[in-house]
């Protein structure tokens, strides 16, 4: 008998459903007699006791849903040791609920908080097997995550159909893709969706070198110019300054994103009229695609294979197409960053993209 907790933590995504399910599914289908313990919320589930029983039919007719059907939320792990307003340990809190159900181990499925935290509790001494989830792609140990494949599909379904409406119109579009501090998602998207400039947070801009991409364009007859914006993208003027200097300039900033104060700059140096738009959340919603359905549901079951192995404090991976099990402690608190060098970013300027570097 295996008594296995699950929980959902950090932003959701596509294909969360569809990964429990293929852990589930692959304890089952060994034969083993499982007991499965929902915990609601994320960590928050963990820390209070949010939970209940779940049974096989749980995990039923949830490989197309999107979302998580046990709730997700945010714990940072920088506030994990503090006690909460009542004066609760969380840490023991959580090794206390994970004793009390007699759970042989927590299948934890997030990005990188997530996994400081996951980490946290294995040095504690619980059996953890986690699971890499998130749209930007940035966990490290993992050459891919669930979520991201899904995300580049519905961020490049926005990008088609701007370039009708900038067509028509002869227009500057920025299109705003999420990636607060890498630029995976923004990349692809805007590779496939065929923009012409695309700003990344790994690679400062120049707002001049941007404009000249734009007007090289229209020296080339084009009428219009999609640009990709991270919504982590910096110029090179604001990479040079603090942290701390760099948050009082967006706290005191009359724009709402990056996007709008680039667009402004643009419209004043050009004269040509600049739109943005903003898909936001929506790139999270919705159910997986064809390729995170496959590849959740492979991690899963792999996940199911180190249970019944008794192989905890991993994190099932994926590295040179195959499926790994990497160790906590080489995931826990590394970010997976876009090299400004790395090959697919010198095919996208070979294609003619500017990166306004």
């Amino acid at each position: 008998m295996k008594r296995v907790g699950f929980l959902t933590s950090g932003g959701d995504c596509q294909a969360l459903n569809a990964a429990m399910r293929g852990v589930v599914k692959s304890l089952v289908n060994s034969g083993e007699q499982i007991e499965m313990f929902g915990f609601f919320d994320g960590y928050k589930g963990l820390i209070y006791g949010n939970y209940r029983m779940l049974d096989i039919s749980d995990f039923s007719g949830i490989l197309t849903r999107g979302g998580t059907i046990l709730g997700t939320s945010r714990v940072p792990f920088k506030t994990i040791k503090e006690p909460d307003e009542n004066g609760l340990d969380k840490v023991e809190s959580m090794k206390h609920w994970y004793y009390k159900l007699r759970l042989d181990c927590l299948v934890i499925l997030g990005g990188n908080g997530t996994h400081k935290t996951a980490n946290l509790l294995s040095e504690e001494g619980l059996n953890v097997v986690t699971l890499p989830k998130t749209i930007d792609n940035d966990l490290w140990g993992t050459d891919m995550t669930f979520g991201f494949q899904s995300a580049v599909d519905i961020a490049t379904q926005t990008i088609d159909y701007i370039h009708t409406t900038a067509d028509s119109h002869g227009r500057v579009f920025i299109v705003e893709i999420m990636g607060h501090k890498v630029g995976f998602l923004p990349l692809n998207a805007g590779m496939a969706g065929g923009a012409d400039i695309i700003l990344i947070p790994e690679t400062p801009y120049d707002i001049n070198k941007v404009v000249d991409a734009i007007n090289l364009r229209k020296e080339r007859g084009a009428k219009f110019t999609i640009i990709v914006v991270a919504e982590g993208a910096i110029s090179k003027e604001d990479a040079k300054l603090s942290k701390k200097e760099y948050k009082e300039k967006l706290e005191g900033s009359k724009y709402p994103s990056v996007s709008y104060e680039i667009a402004a700059k643009i419209q004043k140096k050009t004269g040509k009229e600049v739109r943005v738009t903003v898909p936001g959340h929506i790139q999270r919603g919705g159910s997986p695609d064809s390729y995170d359905r496959v590849f959740a549901s492979r991690l899963g079951a792999e996940a199911g294979a180190l249970i019944l192995k008794g192989e905890y404090g991993f994190m099932v991976g994926y590295k040179n197409r195959e499926i790994v099990k990497v160790p906590l402690q080489d995931v826990a608190g590394k970010l997976k960053m876009l090299a400004p060098d790395a090959a697919i970013i010198k095919e996208a300027k070979m294609l003619g993209i500017s990166f306004g570097d």
